[in-house]
């Protein structure tokens, strides 16, 4: 299909762990004690730390690689298992057994984590050092289990020639210079500016009333991470408030489209392995922030680490059809969104010329539900529509344009003159047009009430359009 684009293969070096949750409900308090029992238990396991990340990396299908410390004992087993349908593994040697976390939760809230394993790299290997020397990518997802460590002069040889974003440890070591981004917490580049000894021009100090999140103690502890570790970039997560880049100059706060209560157990990796696969596909440091805090936004909101395991399991993409950009990923959010008792929200259109007019839809639409997913015309399908000197923007740059708004959760492209199809595959709750349309022109209408879905009209924003933008600059150029 036509505009279709390979993404870049990305390795991820780091500490694996086995992630648990045992998870139940809590109506009671033991007759022995003050705790609560629970009932009803499961157990869902799932790759922990850096395996974690490049779980999430492989989601849109993008070649991943894991370079990490694997041994024979059950929990290295265990997530070789998860790992192998999706994600390559470069092993190094482990000494000792695979950390474990286990969280216990009541009614969707920890009440206690059980932590076991000291397992730490203790070597290298040909096959972690060819796989680090080759990419062209890496996130270095480090957890302080040494696995960085054994693989620092091949990291820092490489950050000379790739795009290398680090995610850090305040247990482990700084990031190897010449990162592309680095991605601490707010509370871990407090913790990592503490380390620079003696503080001689004063930066990081706060005037303020000491919260670490406040912006201005924020951006200058950025900036002055961005000198201390010769980085050129750092992003600092600030939960549900966004991300606050500094490339040691002028802050760039990237805010949270919205706010949402799940949870947020790999978030962080959720960001860290969007940023370092945008980069890598070449993006601007801010484009990737943008997605990195969108993508992590949208992984809370769908219900963080179970669901978005469960989205890569097999039988979740058995039977689909492999259409376009996006094509899987806009259906299994649809599906995780719908399981999880969200609205679904779809719009469709060419978005030659992104205006302001689509803008405020897409707002809009995105404000009705808990995803957006924007169904766009191939570029053949703009050509029947609109004429042979359309579209002026190719697919891809169309796709990529749309996916750099916080209010889009994803795009997905069809050849079709109409989306007809691609709704019947999607089967949003409400789908959306501005108000240019009305019901009667959309095909799509009829459809969604075999689901129960509602086609919806919005305010259109009068004197936009990408017509008319192509005419006007027609017109310039003539004039000129």
């Amino acid at each position: 299909m036509e505009g279709t684009s390979e993404t870049t293969p990305l390795v991820v070096v780091g500490d694996a762990l086995l992630d648990r949750d045992l998870m139940g409900t809590a109506e009671r308090l033991a007759p022995d004690a003050p705790v609560p029992v629970l009932e009803d238990c499961t157990e869902h396991l799932r790759p922990g730390g850096a395996a974690l990340a490049a779980y999430l990396a492989a989601r849109g299908g993008r070649p991943v690689t894991l370079v990490t410390a694997l041994s024979s004992d059950p929990a290295s087993l265990r997530v070789r298992a998860l790992l192998e349908p999706h994600v390559t593994v470069a092993a190094l040697p482990l000494d000792g057994e695979l950390p474990e976390k286990t969280r216990v939760m009541a009614d969707g809230r920890s009440v206690v984590r059980l932590d076991r394993g000291s397992g730490r790299a203790s070597g290298t290997s040909d096959a972690a050092r060819r796989a680090v020397a080759e990419a062209a990518a890496l996130l270095v997802a480090d957890y302080a289990r040494g696995t960085a460590d054994v693989l620092r002069d091949e990291l820092a040889s490489r950050a000379r020639g790739a795009t290398l974003v680090w995610d850090p440890h305040p247990r482990g070591g700084p990031p190897v210079p010449g990162a592309r981004l680095v991605t601490p917490t707010g509370e871990e580049a407090r913790r990592f500016l503490g380390h620079i000894a003696g503080h001689e021009d004063g930066e990081g100090d706060s005037d303020g009333d000491g919260d670490g999140d406040e912006l201005r103690t924020v951006a200058r502890t950025a900036a002055a991470l961005v000198r201390r570790w010769q980085a050129a970039g750092v992003a600092v997560t600030l939960g549900a408030r966004g991300a606050l880049l500094s490339n040691g100059d002028s802050p760039l706060l990237v805010p949270a489209a919205a706010r949402y209560g799940g949870d947020a157990c790999g978030a962080g990796d959720c960001f860290a392995a969007t940023a370092a696969g945008l980069l890598g596909d070449g993006a601007l440091p801010a484009e990737a922030v943008q997605g990195a805090v969108a993508a992590a936004t949208r992984y809370v909101a769908e219900g963080g680490p179970r669901a978005a395991v469960q989205a890569l399991s097999p039988e979740d993409t058995a039977g689909q059809e492999h259409d376009g950009p996006g094509t899987d990923d806009g259906i299994q959010l649809a599906r995780r969104v719908r399981a999880a008792g969200g609205t679904v929200v779809a719009a469709g259109g060419c978005f030659d010329l992104l205006h302001a007019g689509h803008v405020s839809m897409l707002q809009q639409a995105r404000g009705i539900g808990d995803c957006l997913i924007v169904c766009l015309n191939s570029d053949a399908s703009v050509r029947r529509r609109k004429g042979p000197s359309r579209p002026i923007n190719p697919l891809p740059d169309r796709v990529r344009v749309l996916r750099a708004l916080q209010c889009v959760d994803a795009v997905v492209a069809f050849d079709e003159d109409t989306p007809e199809r691609l709704v019947a595959q999607l089967r949003p709750h409400v789908w959306v047009k501005g108000g240019d349309y009305s019901v009667e022109q959309m095909p799509e209408a009829a459809q969604l009430s075999a689901w129960g879905g509602q086609a919806v009209l919005l305010p259109y924003v009068d004197g936009r359009s990408s017509t008319l933008l192509a005419t006007r600059a027609a017109v310039g150029r003539r004039a000129s």
